[in-house]
């Protein structure tokens, strides 16, 4: 009877080691959906030179009505503001990244990514503090109350249909008379 007690212990103890072990080890769901795949959203060639497709990235992002915050020759940033209802904010940040293929290459290529930061109004009331010497002090609400913003969320847009419109607009602000011409 004792070696059935100690087995089945022993298996119970193994079996719960091995669940911890598989819970600390699993990856959260956000992590599971990341893939590093060799062809992405994220990414768009396009021939000419790096300061050729940023120009043409910092174009496309002003025709949306994006604010251009830094504009290089080998990035581009830029945000811009929604209000879709009266107690929310929301905002996009726009990251673009041109370079080169290679050494005295003529084509480049153009990562893009956009932060979507989500903000809501929230009420806060204030109250007032009375130190009085013989109780301590007494906090009395004085019937005002500040609205702020409130970060609520903050990711990064996946949809590829979103950047490929992106890199579609970029090929259109491309200028043509800045490619190379064919010597034949």
């Amino acid at each position: 009877m004792p070696t059935t007690s100690f087995s089945n212990r022993f298996i119970f103890a193994t079996a719960l080691v091995a669940g911890l072990s598989a819970c600390a080890t699993a990856n959260p769901p956000e992590l599971r959906q990341e893939q590093f795949l060799s062809s992405g959203s994220y990414v768009q060639s396009y021939p000419g030179a790096p300061e050729r497709s940023c120009e043409a990235a910092r174009r496309a992002l002003l025709s949306q009505g994006y604010v251009i915050n830094e504009a290089t020759d080998s990035q581009v940033r830029g945000r811009k503001y929604f209000q879709p209802h009266t107690d929310t904010h929301t905002q996009i940040e726009f990251h673009v990244v041109c370079a080169a293929n290679s050494e005295g290459s003529n084509s480049t290529t153009v990562f893009a990514n956009a932060v979507r930061d989500r903000y809501s109004l929230r009420k806060s009331s204030n109250s007032a503090s009375l130190g009085v010497g013989a109780i301590g002090s007494i906090s009395l609400p004085f019937g005002s109350s500040d609205d702020a913003l409130v970060k609520v969320g903050t990711e990064t847009i996946p949809t590829k249909q979103f950047y490929n419109q992106f890199f579609e607009l970029i090929e259109r602000y491309l200028d043509p008379l800045s490619l190379p011409v064919d010597p034949s």
